[in-house]
């Protein structure tokens, strides 16, 4: 079933109760931001006392459609505020909301018990809820066109690759000047005895523990994902330049915010050098596109990869837009040198750690470790890293400046 969001009189003062609300959610795109400017698109009735509030949000660049459902008149819940002296709460992981949700969504669907359900802490940009045999991922920044993070996994289905939580049900809705049906929320089929991959990977590190072993199976699961999109979505032509140009134009952007990085502009023209010098690229396809180890779990020894939406305030067709490969791989070596990192490792520790579990995963997925695409991609990674890390968590900014040091030494560049 596709929703139809419609306005309502009292959306303005729904929007009034959850407005001083909204900027301590961790799913909240402007934080920071006091002159966000906050107004109704619409709202759709999922059923009796339960609205969704679609909520735009705009601050400088930032102009997205912020999904908040509500459940009023319970105080069973997270009271955020009354309207006419009735709670009004946040309907997310809400009995009510859930189960208002399950009748509406299509799909093969899942037969649960709502009043059971377990909000998960930690998320930034969604909202997901357990729920039965299956985990609820609530949008909550949404946008007309097809959600990756629902059609991907379904195409992954359809083509047998299994490694890859099912989509069991999923929502749709239109609303004003959305061009075509928009995602509200996909229900997931429930990985058990789960571990979150970079959890795991720091608990590893931190027993001095080597995790060449899951990281070599990472690779090849992530290979045979890599298959499996090509199986579904088919592949296009590519090229060496716009690597080039993009490692070029990362580093020119990453310099102008950190200064000190300057001492590797020798080593970053290297090897941009270097892939100007390949003969030819690999095809680009449909990929990832935000692949990390807190994007993968570990059950029962087997890899399950998930989270395939990307950047959610990214702009939609950059997200589905055909990529390389290897840029997945790159993304699961940094995040490698964080878990050494973040598990406690220092020195020469860190380094041998770090070193074999980046070599186990390059050899799963079939990849000589300096091989030319994938240093290039690592090091616009982590050039990103750098700027992030010095805006947001300058305790941290050491670790990006190991990656680039070791991405930029002279040690033996890849063969072509």
């Amino acid at each position: 079933m596709t929703l139809t969001a419609r306005s309502d009189p009292d959306d303005a003062r729904l929007l009034d109760v959850v407005r001083g609300w909204l900027p301590g959610r961790r799913w909240y795109p402007a934080k920071g931001v006091a002159a966000a400017e906050l107004s109704v698109v619409a709202g759709i009735d999922l059923a009796d006392d339960v609205r969704i509030l679609l909520v735009r949000v705009h601050a400088g660049s930032i102009d997205v459609v912020l999904q908040v459902p509500l459940v009023l008149g319970s105080a069973d819940g997270d009271v955020i505020g009354t309207l006419d002296g009735r709670p009004v709460c946040d309907g997310a992981p809400h009995p009510a909301f859930l189960r208002a949700w399950l009748a509406a969504a299509d799909g093969p669907g899942i037969v649960a018990d709502a009043s059971t359900a377990r909000m998960i802490s930690g998320e930034q940009s969604n909202t997901s809820v357990i729920l039965g045999g299956g985990i609820l991922k609530v949008l909550r920044t949404i946008a007309p066109g097809e959600n990756p993070d629902v059609d991907v996994p379904r195409h992954l289905v359809s083509v047998g690759w299994p490694n890859v939580p099912a989509p069991l049900a999923w929502l749709q809705a239109t609303w004003p000047r959305a061009h075509e049906p928009g995602y509200l929320g996909v229900l997931s089929a429930f990985v058990d005895s789960a571990q979150d991959g970079f959890e795991l990977a720091c608990d590893y590190a931190r027993r001095g523990e080597p995790f060449v072993g899951p990281a070599t199976d990472l690779g090849t699961v992530t290979l045979g994902m890599h298959a499996a999109l090509v199986s579904a979505y088919g592949v296009m032509p590519s090229g060496t330049e716009e690597v080039a140009r993009s490692v070029e134009n990362r580093f020119a952007w990453a310099l102008s915010a950190v200064p000190r990085l300057a001492r590797f502009a020798d080593g970053v023209a290297e090897v941009v050098a270097d892939v100007r010098a390949l003969p030819s690229a690999p095809p680009r396809q449909r990929v990832h596109g935000d692949l990390h180890l807190g994007q993968v779990l570990r059950s029962h020894e087997t890899w399950f990869i998930t989270d395939f939406e990307g950047e959610p305030l990214a702009p939609l067709d950059q997200r589905t837009k055909p990529d390389l490969a290897v840029r997945d791989v790159a993304g699961l070596l940094r995040s490698i040198d964080y878990a050494a990192a973040v598990g406690g490792l220092t020195g020469g520790a860190a380094q041998e750690w770090a070193t074999q579990a980046r070599d186990g995963l390059l050899a799963g997925y079939g990849l000589d470790e300096h091989a030319t695409l994938v240093r290039a991609l690592e090091l616009d990674k982590t050039l990103y890293e750098a700027v992030y890390e010095s805006r947001n968590r300058p305790t941290w900014l050491p670790i990006p400046i190991a990656g680039l040091e070791r991405l930029t030494s002279d040690q033996p560049r890849a063969a072509r």
